[in-house]
C-alpha cells in the first residue's frame, strides 16, 4: 500500500488525467480552458500533470469551465483500483 504522499501524487496525477480528458472531449487548449476557468495557462498545465495540489475554489472553476460536476473530475479513471 502507498504512503500518504505517494496516495497523493497518484490522486493528483488521476486527477489532472480527468481534467485532460474532459478538455480534450470538449475541444479546449489549455489556454482557452484556463481563461474560461481564470486561471493561468501554465497553472492549467501544470494541473493536468499532477504537478498542483490546487484549491477547492479552482476545482470548482475548472468544473464550470469544463461544463462538469466535480464528481466527474474526482471519478476514478479506468484501471483505478480506488
Amino acid at each position: 500500500m502507498p504512503g500518504p504522499s505517494q496516495q497523493l501524487h497518484e490522486r493528483l496525477l488521476a486527477f489532472g488525467e480527468s481534467i485532460r480528458l474532459l478538455r480534450r472531449r470538449v475541444g479546449l487548449s489549455q489556454e482557452e480552458l484556463a481563461h474560461a476557468a481564470g486561471l493561468h495557462r501554465t497553472y492549467v498545465g501544470s494541473i493536468e500533470r499532477g504537478e498542483r495540489n490546487l484549491s477547492i475554489g479552482n476545482a470548482w472553476a475548472l468544473a464550470d469551465a469544463l461544463d462538469a460536476s466535480l464528481a466527474d473530475l474526482l471519478s476514478p479513471m479506468p484501471g483505478d483500483d480506488r
